[in-house]
């Protein structure tokens, strides 16, 4: 492993980057001091945000870029990125997180909680968390992440419940929704970068990956559900509507699942899935009594920070390439875990393409990655947006890192048990 400048420089910043992940909530302490709107204020508060921190440092990178390289190879590094994918997420979060879909998928995980034998609070809060994060097998991961995140937000936190519920209840969020999209092949970034190179169909995720996934986010839910039963007591609360508040339906409904599914369908085509987004916006337009406003900068912070991601995550090969190459079947496993919490899984997987990897070594690296998705902001692409939209129902200081990533390890060791011991078809 001889790092040429370039990537030297990449991955001083890269793990600057992580490290900045973790002093968010000082940060945002510091512009505090400040008066409101002042320069340092603004400055410092930027510096506060999760989502801009990849974004950040990567424009650093490029900069630096330019003044050791010039500018042609840097446009040319650029221009070689695949982008699609943070652009996908910021059509996908601005559809999924709209009135009429969040009311629709409101009304599934009702429907299914009162056939729940326990009360409406819990029976709700466990059809939120296991239906919520398995239709990110077939509306996506990213569109599964704003949905649930959206229903949590409504029904749960905004009500005076303890801090650590909070935080179990993300980090649960987290993890089920990174290995809730392996019943598919097309839903979760991990496994959608290696689909098509390894020839893994639904059939092959659902045997494989996607029965385990769902045993283990059953198991999780209902263990979190168990040691938070005294804030989960009593009947849903739902946050007072204004009167003007009209409930979408029917057709309205069907038309805003037909843009969402023509998008999800057509994820790999730029063009095509932004044109229908367009026309989604004109459609917004002529129902606007029906629809809440889009959330257009929760979904551009969410990709700028992928993109910044992927922008800085791409130079890493030099290093992680000849790592994964070189690690036996249950290193790789214990190894893509590990990494998978200091970088996004979807860049792990794909560099595992590049390298030579026997089957059951490519399972280890699939099953590492998405069992590790929820450690961290950065370990799953769609984390990010879950992460924006509960951000403020955690106080001023927002969410710790390092409190999200203790919570995390109990349902993560639980899928590691799943994906590990229970046989494959």
């Amino acid at each position: 492993m001889k790092p040429n400048p370039l990537e030297l420089i990449s991955t001083v910043l890269f793990f600057i980057a992580i490290l900045h992940t973790f002093f968010v909530t000082k940060f945002e302490r510091i512009a505090h001091k400040f008066q409101k709107k002042s320069l340092w204020y603004n400055f410092w508060h930027l510096f506060s945000e999760v989502e801009v921190v990849f974004g950040i440092w990567s424009i650093v990178f490029l900069l630096m870029a330019v003044i050791l390289s010039g500018h042609h190879p840097v446009v040319t590094y650029v221009e070689s990125l695949n982008f699609t994918e943070p652009i996908f997420v910021f059509v996908i979060m601005c559809i999924a997180a709209t009135r009429p879909v969040i009311h629709f998928a409101e009304k599934i995980i009702l429907f299914i909680s009162r056939h729940l034998p326990l009360s409406e609070r819990t029976s709700y809060y466990i059809a939120t968390m296991i239906i919520g994060p398995i239709l990110g097998s077939f509306i996506t991961e990213p569109a599964a992440m704003t949905v649930t995140a959206m229903i949590l937000l409504n029904s749960f936190y905004h009500e005076s419940v303890s801090l650590k519920f909070k935080y179990a209840t993300i980090a649960l969020l987290f993890v089920n929704v990174s290995i809730g999209g392996t019943l598919t092949h097309f839903a979760a970034p991990p496994v959608l970068m290696v689909a098509n190179k390894w020839s893994w169909g639904t059939s092959h995720m659902i045997t494989h990956f996607g029965y385990k996934s769902v045993i283990a986010i059953i198991v999780s839910t209902l263990l979190f559900t168990r040691l938070f039963r005294k804030d989960l007591n009593g009947s849903i609360r739902k946050k007072e509507l204004p009167e003007n508040y009209l409930i979408p339906k029917g057709w309205k409904i069907f038309v805003h699942l037909f843009f969402l599914f023509s998008v999800v369908y057509n994820a790999h085509h730029v063009i095509i899935f932004i044109t229908i987004f367009f026309s989604f916006i004109g459609f917004m337009m002529i129902t606007e009594k029906y629809q809440d406003k889009l959330k257009v900068r929760e979904s551009l912070m969410v990709a700028f920070f992928l993109g910044g991601l992927i922008t800085l995550g791409t130079m890493q090969a030099w290093w992680l390439k000849p790592l994964l190459s070189q690690m036996g079947e249950s290193t790789i496993f214990w190894g893509a875990t590990a990494l998978t919490s200091i970088t996004d899984n979807a860049a792990l997987t794909y560099l595992g393409t590049l390298a030579s990897l026997s089957e059951r070594a490519r399972y280890a690296l699939v099953a590492g990655a998405v069992a590790g998705g929820g450690l961290t902001v950065i370990a799953n692409a769609p984390n990010p947006a879950g992460f924006g939209i509960l951000r403020e129902s955690f106080g001023p200081d927002g969410i710790n890192p390092m409190r999200l990533f203790l919570w995390a390890i109990i349902p993560t060791t639980i899928a590691i048990i799943c994906l590990l011991f229970l046989p494959s078809f």
